[in-house]
C-alpha cells in the first residue's frame, strides 16, 4: 500500500479540522449565536452558519464561526423549546458565511444557501448558490448568473408555493463577492429573483435609486400573485458604504404578478429606526388583515444600544401597533438583541433564534440558554402573552385584542378597517389590498416520497452526544488512517533498504510478504486450492505449528509426521481481531519487521529450526545469510526490533516479552504452505 505525500496530508488537515471541530458540543456548550441563516421545512426549523460563543462566556470570550448545521424539531417540545439537534451533514465544501439567506422549498423538499460574508476562507471566484437535499442529507453547487453580485444583510424570503425566492439589497464587500478590492462595503439597489424549478436568475430593479441593507423583507398573499414588502434597515445615501437609517415610516411593496414596487406611508405607534432585526407575517383566517411583526435590532448613532421589543404593521391599513411586551413610547427592554431570525411556524407561532446582545450591565456575561433552550424564544402571535413555550399542537392564528382594537373585527377576522387614515399613496395599491392572490399548486419536479431518515432524531435524550461522538469517531479513524499510512510508507522504505538485487530464473521464487494481522484458516470454497489466511471464522481454525519435512501448518507437529497428536499452545491468540486491530495492529517495536518476512505468525517456537533448514533458495547476497555463515548456530529467537544492525550481526539478542506475538529474525525463509481445511 502507498500513500502519496499529498493525500497524506489532505488526511492529516481532515484529522486535524475534526479535532477541531469536536472540541465543542454545539448543543450543550452553546452561549451565544448570532448572524446565521435559518429556515423552516416540514416541522424542521433548520440553522446555519452565523457567529458562536461557547461556554463559559467572560470578558475575553472569542466569536466563532459555526460550521455545525443544526435543526430543531418542531413537531416536540422539551424544557420549553423544541429539542435541537447537530447530525446534519456539511462538507467542508459549504461555506459557513453570516448575513445570508437560507431559502425553503418545501415542494421539493431542499433548502438554499445565497449570499453573506465569507469569514474562514476568501470568497469563492464566482457567486455560487449551495443547495441542500432534506432528504439525502447531501449538499450540491450551482453558478448563478454572471449579473448576480452576492451580498451579505439583505432581505431574503421564498415562496415555496410559486417556486421563487427573492434577495433585495444587502452589503457588497471583499468578504461577500470576489474581486471586491480593499475599497469600502457598499450597499446594493437590485432586486434578485431565483426560480427554483428553472434554475434561472434575474436581477431586477428596487423600489428607488437608494441602495438599502439590514432590512427584513415578508410574503404576503396579497395582490394577484402575492406581494413582498420591505421595511426598515440602512440606506447608503452616498454610495460609500456609510449606512443611514431608513425610516419605518415609509415601507415599500412589490407586485409579484405586475413586477411593480409602490411606497406607502404607515400611522400609529412607528417603531424607532432600526437594522439588523427580524421578522414573519402572519394574517387572518379570511386575508382580512395581513399581521407582519418585527423584533428588536440594532440603533443608529447616537442610540447604538439597540431594542428589545416587538411590533406590529398591520396591512392594508398600515397601522403601527406596539406589542403587548414592548415598553412604551420608543424606549427598550433591558435585553437589546440584533442578527437574530425569525420563522413563523404554521401561522400561529413565531420561532426567534439567536441575537447578539449590546453587552449592556444587563446582558454583560450571560448567556442566551435559558433552559438549554439553544438560544430560541417563541412568540405566540395570537396571544396577548406574547412571549410563551412553544406549542407544537398550535397551527392556527386568531387575531389578538390589541389587533382587533385598531382594525376591528374577531379573532378569525372581519377587519373593518381596510385603507390607511390618509389613503393609499398609488391608487394601484389600493386595488391589489383587495384581492387574494390565487397561486396554483405546485408540483415537486422529483421524487419526494420517501421519508427523511436521516433527521430522524434518536431514541434518547440529549441528542446532540451522537452528533459529537460521530465526529470524534471520525476523527479516530482519521488517526488510525494517518498512522496507517506513516507506518505502511516506513514498512516499504525498509523493504527496499534491505532487499537485495533483482533475482530472476526458474529456481528464484519471490518472497511472500507477511501480514502484520492476527491471522486464522478458514475453508477455501475451492477444494483444489489451499487453506488460506484471512480474517474471519476464528473457530474454525486450530492452533498450527510448522514442520521441516511438507513446510506446511498441521494441527500439531506430530499429527504431521503421523505421531499421536500432542497438543501445542499457540503463540498468537485466536480471538476474531477488534475493529481497532483489524484497521491496524499496534505500533510497538516487536511488531516492526524487515522485509521480507517469510514466518508464518502460527508457527510455534519449538519448530522455528527445523522450518529454517527448508531448503528453498534464497538470496545468497541477503544479511541473513552473511549472518548464519558466520554464525551456524541457529538465529536466536528476538522479536522484531528496529532496522539499525550492526555489520555482520543481528541487533539485540534478547528473547520475546512473556505474552507478545513471537517473531524471529530470518527474513529469507521459505513461505508455509496449508493443508485443504479437514472439518474436525
Amino acid at each position: 500500500m502507498h500513500i502519496s505525500r499529498p493525500h497524506s496530508l489532505q488526511l492529516l488537515t481532515l484529522h486535524l479540522l475534526a479535532l477541531s471541530a469536536a472540541q465543542y458540543d454545539p448543543v450543550k456548550d452553546f452561549c451565544r449565536r448570532f448572524g446565521h441563516q435559518s429556515a423552516v421545512v416540514d416541522n424542521k426549523l433548520y440553522v446555519d452558519g452565523g457567529s458562536v460563543n461557547w461556554k463559559p462566556f467572560t470578558e475575553s470570550s472569542q466569536n466563532y464561526t459555526n460550521t455545525f448545521f443544526l435543526y430543531s424539531d418542531l413537531s416536540g417540545e422539551m424544557h420549553g423549546m423544541p429539542p435541537q439537534y447537530a447530525t446534519l451533514s456539511k462538507n467542508a465544501t459549504v461555506p459557513s458565511v453570516s448575513g445570508g439567506v437560507l431559502w425553503a422549498d418545501a415542494v421539493n423538499k431542499r433548502l438554499y444557501l445565497f449570499g453573506g460574508d465569507h469569514r474562514q476562507a476568501p470568497p469563492p471566484a464566482r457567486a455560487t448558490l449551495y443547495g441542500y437535499d432534506i432528504l439525502h442529507d447531501q449538499w450540491d453547487a450551482s453558478a448563478p448568473a454572471d449579473t448576480i453580485t452576492p451580498t451579505s444583510y439583505g432581505a431574503g424570503v421564498s415562496v415555496a408555493g410559486r417556486g421563487e425566492a427573492y434577495y433585495y439589497g444587502g452589503w457588497a464587500s471583499n468578504a461577500s463577492a470576489a474581486g471586491w478590492g480593499p475599497g469600502p462595503p457598499r450597499a446594493s439597489s437590485r432586486l434578485v429573483r431565483y426560480a427554483m424549478d428553472a434554475n434561472a436568475w434575474s436581477s431586477l430593479a428596487g423600489p428607488d435609486a437608494v441602495a438599502r441593507a439590514d432590512g427584513a423583507m415578508v410574503y404576503i398573499p396579497a395582490g394577484g400573485a402575492g406581494m413582498l414588502v420591505y421595511l426598515g434597515g440602512s440606506a447608503d445615501l452616498h454610495g460609500n458604504g456609510t449606512a443611514a437609517p431608513q425610516p419605518l415610516d415609509e415601507v415599500f411593496l412589490y407586485d409579484i404578478a405586475g413586477a411593480r414596487w409602490y411606497a406607502q406611508a404607515t400611522s400609529g405607534h412607528t417603531p424607532t429606526a432600526r437594522r439588523r432585526f427580524c421578522g414573519g407575517a402572519t394574517w387572518a383566517q379570511d386575508q382580512s388583515s395581513y399581521n407582519i411583526y418585527i423584533y428588536g435590532g440594532a440603533g443608529f448613532p447616537p442610540n447604538t444600544t439597540g431594542y428589545d421589543d416587538i411590533h406590529i404593521l398591520t396591512i392594508p391599513s398600515f397601522q403601527w401597533i406596539r406589542g403587548a411586551d414592548s415598553a412604551g413610547g420608543n424606549t427598550s427592554k433591558p435585553f437589546p438583541k440584533s442578527m437574530m431570525t425569525c420563522n413563523v411556524v404554521n401561522g400561529g407561532q413565531m420561532l426567534v433564534v439567536g441575537g447578539a446582545f449590546a453587552d449592556t450591565n444587563a446582558t454583560a456575561g450571560m448567556c442566551d440558554d435559558a433552559e438549554d433552550a439553544g438560544g430560541q424564544h417563541n412568540v405566540a402571535l395570537g396571544e396577548s402573552d406574547v412571549w410563551a413555550a412553544y406549542q407544537p399542537a398550535l397551527t392556527t392564528y386568531a387575531v389578538p385584542p390589541d389587533i382587533r382594537a385598531a382594525v376591528g373585527g374577531q379573532a378569525t377576522g372581519g377587519a373593518t378597517v381596510t385603507a390607511p387614515a390618509t389613503g393609499f399613496d398609488a391608487p394601484g395599491l389600493s386595488v391589489l389590498m383587495t384581492r387574494t392572490a390565487a397561486v396554483a399548486t405546485r408540483s415537486p419536479t422529483r421524487s419526494v416520497s420517501a421519508p427523511s431518515t436521516e433527521l430522524a432524531p434518536p431514541a434518547a435524550s440529549g441528542l446532540s452526544v451522537g452528533g459529537i461522538a460521530g465526529i470524534a469517531a471520525g476523527g479516530a479513524v482519521l488517526v488510525v488512517g494517518v498512522l496507517a499510512a506513516g507506518c505502511c510508507c516506513v514498512i516499504r522504505h525498509r523493504q527496499k533498504h534491505y532487499r537485495g538485487p533483482r533475482q530472476t530464473g526458474p529456481e528464484y521464487r519471490r518472497p511472500r510478504r507477511c501480514r502484520l494481522w492476527r491471522i486464522t484458516r478458514t475453508r477455501d470454497r475451492r477444494r483444489s486450492r489451499p487453506c488460506h489466511c484471512r480474517l474471519a471464522r476464528p473457530s474454525s481454525c486450530r492452533p498450527t505449528a510448522c514442520t521441516s519435512s511438507t513446510s506446511r501448518c498441521s494441527s500439531n507437529t506430530n499429527a504431521a509426521t503421523g505421531g499421536p497428536a500432542t497438543p501445542t499452545t499457540p503463540t498468537t491468540s485466536l480471538r476474531r481481531p477488534s475493529a481497532a486491530e483489524t484497521l491496524m495492529p499496534t505500533l510497538t517495536p516487536s511488531l516492526l519487521p524487515p522485509s521480507p518476512l517469510r514466518l508464518a505468525t502460527h508457527c510455534a517456537p519449538d519448530t522455528l529450526a527445523s522450518a529454517a533448514e527448508d531448503p528453498s533458495p534464497v538470496d545468497p547476497r541477503s544479511p541473513w545469510v552473511k549472518q548464519q555463515q558466520q554464525t551456524p548456530s541457529t538465529p536466536p529467537r528476538t522479536p522484531i526490533r528496529s532496522p539499525r544492525r550492526s555489520s555482520g550481526a543481528a541487533s539485540g539478542s534478547r528473547g520475546p516479552l512473556p505474552g507478545s506475538p513471537y517473531f524471529a529474525t530470518a527474513p529469507l525463509l521459505p513461505p508455509v504452505e496449508f493443508p485443504p481445511y479437514q472439518p474436525a
